[in-house]
């Protein structure tokens, strides 16, 4: 799908790419691409005319009309678009080589605990194509008198550095903006210098939830200096309920005011259409098919067990391992790290519930991936999580076990006593045969992480929050790593917590 000549398309209008290629990313190669090291070579060269054309933008009425009468919802709180954008333009094209302080390499043992306690930035998950999900509060923002941004991005550098290897989707929630913290624009481009190709290679979509006329307006400078391929990643979500087909909503710890801002855009958008979509509201989409008698997403263990005639290990689960239980497999680079197309993910999965076969080999070179993805989707999908709401505080908890003063060993040897107890006791046995059947198969992909690239820890940011999450499905940055850090030492010490 490619971007519009108007900006980013709406949420609602993403379509499948490259069906017909099998599984595809779905970033296009455009002929127009640019690497970043070509954008000095590559200015705009008549920076006025391209200044005129903004500034005749705010006489636009399609962006500030609806129906004839003015849309009071769509327009950005404290008049953010009553500045010098010229100025600002004019400042952050020319000044975009000198990045200061956020061009520095993020050092891993750096602190930011001044800039994580107001929770901007967070980790809630996957979404259903097994892409971690990182979303960003403009809501949460202090004052731009007390925030340091060039601290802000290098923090979002630092976070995005446990993902970015995996393919992820960044989602920026634009309610709550206003002239008291926004960052100034030229701090915007040199953001988006600062963010190498390191931090844009696996970004699948970058999603705008409630745009306003500063989102636009800000598009539109930037645009003729951007990468088409990553404009291409920017996505317009006028609702909420557009991201429902494509992640869990209530894993995302989304602020109440941005809720509250969602149903006032709803109603109004229920007697009305909104700009640059074509249709009005769309009713609500289920990502969760009706159940067939041999379905196998979104079913309980026990269930599975009742329909797979008693056995304990589930038939996805059984068919994915069996699938890439091989060397080639094992030693592909990226595997679990890439997500195939949408349209072969849900595909895949209606295949499994519909009882039919799947011939993962039918996918060529991607087979892999997707048999990867299918699996990680599985678990993600359970209605319980494969280690139950009942270990969720302890699991939670168990990074900030201590020896009370005592040696590492004894520190390793006290957490070693509380996993066994977990895995071992608390753990129902259905649950720990399934554990031990995933944990024995990552255990070898681990094994070969010098060709696939997949450590320990590599392995727990994936696989953690798709193995335990909380009651009302709620995830923070804190959450997910604690079940990161208990997922690894599950995978270090296979061999004596999986021992009876």
């Amino acid at each position: 799908m490619a971007a519009s000549d108007n900006g980013p398309t709406s949420l609602d209008g993403i379509t499948d790419c490259e069906e017909d290629e099998g599984v595809q990313n779905c970033d296009h190669e455009p002929r127009l691409e640019f690497d970043d090291s070509e954008l000095e070579q590559n200015k705009p060269e008549d920076m006025d005319e391209i200044i005129h054309s903004i500034s005749n933008l705010s006489r636009d009425s399609s962006f500030i009309r609806l129906n004839g009468g003015t849309i009071s919802y769509l327009e950005s709180p404290d008049e953010l678009l009553e500045e010098n954008f010229e100025e600002a333009f004019r400042d952050a094209m020319m000044n975009s080589d000198d990045l200061g302080e956020i061009s520095k390499e993020v050092r891993p043992e750096e602190d930011f605990s001044d800039i994580a306690k107001y929770g901007v930035v967070e980790v809630a998950g996957d979404d259903y194509y097994g892409c971690k999900i990182v979303t960003i509060y403009a809501i949460k923002l202090p004052a731009k008198k007390t925030l340091d941004f060039n601290r802000l991005l290098k923090y979002l550098m630092f976070t995005l550095d446990k993902y970015v290897e995996n393919d992820y989707t960044l989602i920026y929630f634009h309610c709550g903006l206003n002239s008291s913290n926004k960052p100034p624009l030229s701090w915007l481009w040199q953001a988006y210098k600062a963010m190498d190709r390191k931090y844009k290679k696996n970004l699948k979509s970058l999603n705008l939830v409630h745009p306003t006329n500063f989102i636009r307006f800000v598009w539109k400078i930037f645009k003729p200096a951007i990468s088409v391929k990553f404009g291409q990643k920017v996505r317009y979500v006028n609702f909420l309920e557009e991201l429902k087909p494509h992640l869990d909503l209530d894993q995302l710890v989304i602020p109440k005011e941005v809720i509250e801002h969602d149903k006032k855009l709803v109603e109004a958008a229920k007697v009305s259409w909104f700009p640059g979509s074509s249709s009005r509201l769309r009713q609500p989409i289920s990502s969760v098919p009706s159940q067939l008698p041999t379905q196998q997403f979104n079913v309980s263990l026990r269930l599975l067990k009742e329909r797979n005639n008693g056995q304990i290990i589930p038939r996805v689960v059984n068919c994915c391992i069996a699938y890439m239980n091989n060397e080639n497999a094992l030693m592909t680079e990226g595997i679990f790290r890439r997500s195939p197309s949408i349209k072969v993910v849900t595909d895949v999965q209606q295949l499994f519930n519909q009882g039919k076969e799947i011939d993962f080999d039918s996918y060529g070179a991607q087979g892999v991936h997707v048999a990867a993805v299918i699996l990680k989707s599985f678990f993600r999908e359970l209605p319980e999580p494969l280690l139950t709401f009942d270990l969720y505080d302890d699991v939670i908890d168990f990074q900030q076990i201590s020896s009370n003063g005592g040696n590492c060993s004894d520190h390793q040897i006290k957490k070693l006593a509380v996993a066994k107890s977990l895995i071992l006791q608390r753990l129902p046995e259905d649950n720990y045969k399934v554990l031990k059947f995933l944990i024995e198969f990552l255990v070898k992909v681990m094994d070969r992480s010098n060709m696939n690239k997949m450590t320990a820890s590599n392995l727990a940011i994936v696989y953690g929050p798709n193995l335990l999450w909380s009651r009302n499905k709620q995830a923070s940055l804190t959450s997910i790593t604690n079940i990161n850090h208990f997922t690894e030492f599950l995978l270090k010490n296979h061999d004596v917590v999986f021992v009876r």
